[in-house]
């Protein structure tokens, strides 16, 4: 009984999956090199704020004679108070009607729907054409 091939197979990779394969690993280096060149340049911007923000909290401790457990739990409270939606000065909310459709317009925009179900047998089907294989099916 012939033994069926599986997916990681040692068999050699027909073209196609080589050029995906190199496609892939194109795709790693590309981001790799990306990720280097915007840590190199953003990382020392960073520090600096890092920095000047510690010196600022040093500063109002002693100006205003707080400790800097009590400035943390202030500066906690207003983080999730912010990402809630509460602003220190009233505004517009974050979720009327033009925030609500901009919201929904960035969605759209962004995430693709793919294809229906038509449209992905009618692709299955013409690559079985093209290639003769019916791997596509399994």
């Amino acid at each position: 009984m012939k033994k069926q091939a599986c997916c990681w197979s040692p068999s050699p990779p027909g073209r196609d999956n080589a050029c995906f394969c190199l496609l892939g690993v194109l795709i790693a280096l590309y981001m790799l090199a990306g990720a280097a060149i915007f840590s190199f340049l953003e990382r020392p911007v960073e520090l600096q704020a890092h920095r000047l923000w510690a010196s600022r909290l040093e500063t109002f401790c002693e100006e205003h004679n707080i400790s800097h457990a009590e400035l943390k739990s202030i500066l906690q409270h207003y983080e999730e108070a912010r990402s809630a939606g509460i602003r220190a000065q009233q505004g517009r909310s974050l979720w009327d009607f033009p925030g609500s459709f901009y919201f929904v317009g960035t969605v759209v925009s962004t995430i693709e729907g793919g294809p229906s179900t038509a449209d992905y047998k009618t692709q299955i089907m013409k690559m079985m054409k093209t290639t003769g294989n019916h791997q596509y099916l399994k």
